[in-house]
Order: structure tokens, then C-alpha cells, then sequence
């Protein structure tokens, strides 16, 4: 029984190290291909990223897909990668286009996905000015009326304040 268990132990193990042996190269686990920004109009540069090609390696770049030609990948700082940059032609089509870079050395070969639209990215807008809510905020947001508001109120305090005091004395009104 054991020499069967350990013979089928070691059947899986050779089918597992085999079928990791004769995989075909990947970028999964090495990054794949970084596009920034990852949408752009036609005119637009792109800044290409990868750091499948290891610390200090370079790569060609491909983004005839779009129109652009082929670029190079040099080495960035740090744990940067290999990074390029390319324009993207003013008459290129909206649509998604599929960039890619092989690295020189070992030949791996990552790709990225580039958006390209007739708009540009939408910008993140700050609101600016009062919210009309329907309540409060009558005399509006200007400084001058809002002091007089409160002066106002100050007199009608005071004098509520003074008529009850008479009151509580027994002057009257």
C-alpha cells in the first residue's frame, strides 16, 4: 500500500514539474505593461511602464496598433523598470488598441490595453458658492447683510430682556 501511495506521489509531482517546465513565458507574474494615462486623445503622449524585463533592462516597444510606430524602453530608476513614451498620431480613431513591449533580453513580450477617446478625461470638479437647500441662509451668503441679521436679533434679545425684567418687577408694560 505504501509503495502504491508513494509511486502515485511521485507521478503527480513529475506531471506538475513538467507541465510548469513547458509553460510558454509570461508577464503574469512579473507586472505586465503599465500605460499612463490609460486614456487619451488622439495627439496625447503616453508614458509606458513595465518592469517584466527586469532591474536595469530595456525593451521595443510596439504601438502600431494606434498608429504610433515602434519606440523604445529604457532603463527608469529605481524599481521603475524599463519606460518609453510615444505620441499617439492627432488622426487616430477612438477605440482600444493593444500596446505591447518585448524585452530585449529573454524576449518576453507584455501588453497593455490604451483607450483612446474624442474626449478628454474628465477633470475632478470643486463645488464653489452656497448650496440652495430651501432652508436657512434668507439674507444670502453676503458678509454685510448676514452682520446685520445678527444685529438684529442682538436688539430683539435685548428687548425681550428688558420687558421681561419690568414684568418680573411689576412695572408693567
Amino acid at each position: 500500500m505504501r509503495r502504491t501511495v508513494r509511486l502515485l506521489t511521485g507521478s503527480a509531482l513529475a506531471v506538475a514539474t513538467a507541465g510548469l517546465l513547458a509553460s510558454p513565458a509570461s508577464a503574469s507574474g512579473t507586472g505586465g505593461l503599465e500605460l499612463s494615462p490609460p486614456s487619451v486623445v488622439p495627439g496625447g503622449h503616453v508614458t509606458v511602464t513595465t518592469a517584466a524585463c527586469g532591474p536595469g533592462g530595456t525593451a521595443a516597444g510596439d504601438a502600431s496598433a494606434v498608429g504610433a510606430g515602434t519606440f523604445p524602453l529604457a532603463p527608469g530608476t529605481g524599481k521603475q523598470g524599463a519606460t518609453g513614451r510615444f505620441r499617439v498620431p492627432p488622426g487616430a480613431q477612438p477605440g482600444t488598441y493593444e500596446i505591447a513591449a518585448s524585452c530585449v533580453r529573454g524576449g518576453l513580450r507584455v501588453t497593455g490595453d490604451l483607450v483612446v477617446t474624442l474626449t478628454p478625461p474628465r477633470q475632478q470638479v470643486h463645488p464653489r458658492g452656497s448650496v440652495k437647500t430651501g432652508i436657512g441662509g434668507a439674507l444670502g451668503p453676503d458678509p454685510v447683510q448676514t452682520a446685520a441679521g445678527v444685529a438684529a436679533l442682538a436688539v430683539a434679545a435685548a428687548g425681550g430682556t428688558w420687558l421681561l425684567h419690568r414684568r418680573a418687577r411689576g412695572d408693567g408694560i
